[in-house]
């Protein structure tokens, strides 16, 4: 049991003198001292003060281990090596607040996932993508690269940065069913092309409409959703009619894409970070010049692009894009900032975006990212008042107790 508290509920704000009863991993009950019943033998751990809030949700990031923006890192580091730095990002990431996080394509990240879950390395929960979907000269089809290194079906062994390379709709379909036997919780498409793809553009449209539904209807038949890259207005529209639940990035998206984003109820994850980042430390960190170049291009029209979103009512969803090398695991909290300073969201709404819309992104509405009898524990205790300033959140000397499925992971 949590007492001397001021819980932060993401829907109405604070109330304070509160306690919380953590029972089997789950919230149990949770008010003012005095108006619910405290369980005998409770264990009661004494908050001082400090605000309790959900843990925070990254849905959109790639558990990789990498440390750079070369691309030369991917073929001169070994594998063992990629895997040790991100069970250490991991580590940052609960470190941080983060109790849950989206990773949108990494072979590493699905395997962890595993780990995690078995309690042999510390981490938050990851819902993982595995390999990502992409079409023969897609976001995901690595140009620079010779083909085999990039595609499955004439790669002999799988590489952890690999995608599946799929074009027209009975391919599509395989490729969906494949990434779900390797393990996804959810199936990544390429729906537009993007920054950090060398030959290939944002604005491109990438997988047809049919394509699409294809992919779709696949992972609905599994009882899963589909989260795609679309940063151009036609892919974005594209997928949100092909019944795509996830929307990442969304460079342009206009009015009648944020019409329809709503209607259809669909999250968009714009990673601002990531753009940010690229600007800030890209040429630092080696990333080609192609990709700095075009991360100066969308800078001020990815910001419009979701004011403009956030206007029109759009569910928006906090998410980095980082991957340990642009964007260090442990600084995701960077993307309440920019949804504060940069779109102009009060941090409540940020903080919702943060939790409870960044859950749904997660396939776990209701389930995380609330406090509410019955949903399940995952709960970080703050220093300060988020409140009346966001930038608590980004610093972890913040954090100083965090709780996934009632089980302490962090102390300090």
């Amino acid at each position: 049991m949590l007492e001397n508290l001021r819980i932060l509920d993401p829907e109405s704000g604070y109330f304070n003198n509160g306690v919380i009863v953590i029972d089997n991993g789950l919230i149990k009950d949770f008010g003012s001292k005095g108006s619910i019943e405290i369980p005998k033998n409770a264990n009661i751990i004494d908050c001082e003060g400090n605000t309790v809030m959900p843990g925070l949700i990254d849905a959109h990031l790639h558990v990789t281990g990498q440390r750079s923006g070369k691309i030369e890192e991917r073929l001169t580091t070994p594998i063992g090596v990629f895997f040790a730095r991100a069970v250490k990002d991991l580590e940052n990431l609960v470190n941080a607040g983060f109790t849950t996080v989206v990773d949108a394509g990494s072979l590493i990240a699905l395997h962890l996932r595993d780990a995690v879950n078995e309690n042999t390395i510390t981490g938050p929960r990851i819902i993982a993508s595995g390999l990502p979907l992409s079409m023969t000269f897609g976001h995901a089809d690595e140009h620079y690269m010779p083909i085999e290194y990039v595609d499955y079906r004439t790669s002999k062994k799988l590489t952890p940065f690999m995608s599946l390379i799929c074009d027209g709709e009975d391919e599509c379909r395989k490729a969906t069913r494949y990434a779900m036997r390797e393990g996804a919780d959810f199936i990544k498409v390429m729906a537009t092309g993007g920054v950090l793809s060398q030959r290939d553009r944002p604005e491109h449209r990438q997988f047809t409409l049919n394509e699409l539904k294809a992919i779709v209807d696949e992972a609905q038949a599994a009882n899963r959703w589909v989260h795609a890259h679309a940063q151009g207005t036609e892919g974005i529209l594209n997928s949100l009619r092909a019944g795509v639940k996830v929307i990442a990035h969304a460079i342009y998206i206009d009015e009648l894409a944020s019409e329809e984003a709503k209607t259809r109820n669909a999250v968009v994850v714009p990673t601002l970070s990531i753009v940010q980042r690229l600007l800030d430390e890209g040429e630092k960190l080696g990333v080609p010049e192609w990709g700095l170049r075009k991360s100066a291009e969308v800078y001020e029209q990815h910001i419009n692009a979701i004011k403009l979103a956030y206007k029109h009512g759009v569910k928006l969803a906090t998410g980095t894009d980082f991957d340990g090398g642009i964007g260090r695991m442990g600084t995701n909290a960077m993307e309440l900032k920019l949804f504060v300073e940069k779109i102009g969201m009060q941090p409540l709404e940020a903080i919702r975006a943060a939790t409870m819309n960044a859950a749904s992104a997660a396939g776990l509405e209701g389930k995380v990212g609330v406090i509410k009898k019955g949903a399940i524990a995952d709960l970080i205790v703050v220093k300060g008042d988020p409140l009346n300033d966001i930038n608590t959140l980004l610093n972890p000397n913040n954090i100083k107790l965090v709780f996934k499925e009632g089980n302490l992971i962090k102390k300090s």
